[in-house]
This record gives C-alpha cells, sequence and structure tokens, in this order.
C-alpha cells in the first residue's frame, strides 16, 4: 500500500513540475510579447510634425499639425499666403473657404480626408456671418459632421482674420 501511495505521490509531482515548467514558458513568452507590443507601440507614438508654411510657422512659433499614432492635431488655419499676410481681407467667405483649403493640405499631407475628422473648433470675431456661411461646411463634411465648438471671439492673431478653424484626426490603420 505504501508502495502505491508513494507512486501515485511521485505521478502528481512529476506532472505538476511539468504543467509549472510549461506555465513559466508561457510567461516568458507573454512578457516577451509584451515588450515587442511595448515597442512597438513607441515607434507608432513618435511625434511626427508638418509644417503647411515653414517661414511663417517659424516665425511665430508653431507646427500647423502633429500626427501621434492614429490622432492628428492641426494647429487653427486662417487666410493667409505664404508669406504670413492676411488675404480676401473683409470678406468672410473666401477667408472660411480659404482655412478649409489649407486644413485640405495639412489632411492630403498624412493621407485624410475631412472624413477622418473627429473635431473641428471655429474661432470667429463675427458668429453672425459665421452662421450666415456656415451652410458651405456641408461641402466639405460629405458623410457626417465633427464634433467641436464654434467660439467667438475679441480678436484673433491679425486683426484682419475674421475666422480659424482648427481640428483633430483620428486615422485607423
Amino acid at each position: 500500500m505504501n508502495k502505491s501511495i508513494f507512486l501515485t505521490a511521485f505521478i502528481l509531482l512529476f506532472i505538476a513540475s511539468i504543467l509549472t515548467s510549461c506555465n513559466e514558458k508561457t510567461k516568458t513568452e507573454t512578457a516577451i510579447e509584451k515588450s515587442e507590443a511595448i515597442e512597438h507601440k513607441q515607434v507608432n507614438e513618435i511625434p511626427e510634425y508638418f509644417l503647411l508654411r515653414p517661414e511663417v510657422e517659424k516665425a511665430y512659433g508653431y507646427s500647423h499639425a502633429v500626427k501621434i499614432g492614429n490622432s492628428i492635431k492641426i494647429s487653427g488655419a486662417v487666410s493667409m499666403d505664404d508669406e504670413g499676410n492676411p488675404t480676401a481681407v473683409g470678406d468672410f467667405e473666401q477667408q472660411m473657404k480659404n482655412c478649409y483649403s489649407d486644413l485640405e493640405k495639412v489632411l492630403k499631407h498624412y493621407g485624410c480626408t475631412f472624413d477622418d475628422v473627429v473635431k473641428e473648433d471655429v474661432f470667429t470675431t463675427d458668429m453672425a456671418k459665421f452662421l450666415e456661411f456656415a451652410g458651405y461646411r456641408t461641402e466639405i463634411y460629405k458623410k457626417q459632421f465633427p464634433t467641436g465648438s464654434w467660439l467667438g471671439v475679441t480678436e484673433l492673431a491679425v486683426p484682419e482674420f475674421m475666422i480659424e478653424i482648427e481640428l483633430e484626426v483620428h486615422k485607423s490603420k
């Protein structure tokens, strides 16, 4: 009887040691997989900056856009030429169109469209004018409108600017 108890105990210990070693192997493999995933994620999350008008943006101290992973933040677009001079002065509708034109250039740089925009914030010195021309946005956002805010402000960076539009984008892989 003692022999059968001894043999059963030995078999159970042997099976337990095999299971434990398999478990340890799984833990090691899991740790390696997690490490590789973190390393891959960190590589994908290195900020990628984009300057639409490098000289102007350097002079004012900002980047027009930055992409981190699947998210892109786009600084407020205003109606300006490549030297930073206001365009369409006094023409609200054209300033708004110029903003969207610049935003489209940034989106294209990242392989995106307005369909990828998840947030749009509009800053304007003339909310009544913005509301008058807000329908133009249906030409921009053909699938759905993003979230966002419309804010009336007393002034923008340059007195001639009447509208500024900034975006947040999410681009799935």
